[in-house]
């Protein structure tokens, strides 16, 4: 008999105020307040064309703000006043 394959779970929305250090694995939605990159490595054109980039963003949403941290590919889509 086949087992089934588990399927996806529903996101459990979290608010920020819910956060608590050394935990992951939350879905929240906030609104970005700020962003700034803090680093941006690699050349395009060298050894290893991809680059490591790191913003930080200022999020929040109507209970508090955190600071989050995106790497990579999710580093440069984030805008202020954009809603992620």
């Amino acid at each position: 008999m086949a087992e089934a394959k588990p399927g996806l779970r529903k996101p459990v929305f979290t608010k920020v105020d819910q956060l608590r250090p050394g935990t992951s694995g939350h879905t929240l939605t906030v609104k970005v307040v700020n962003t700034k990159m803090v680093m941006q490595k690699g050349r395009p054109d060298g050894p290893q064309p991809r680059q490591m980039r790191i913003a930080e963003s200022l999020v929040g949403d109507e209970t508090g703000m955190i600071i989050f941290t995106a790497r990579n590919d999710q580093a440069m889509p984030l805008c202020t006043n954009m809603f992620i």
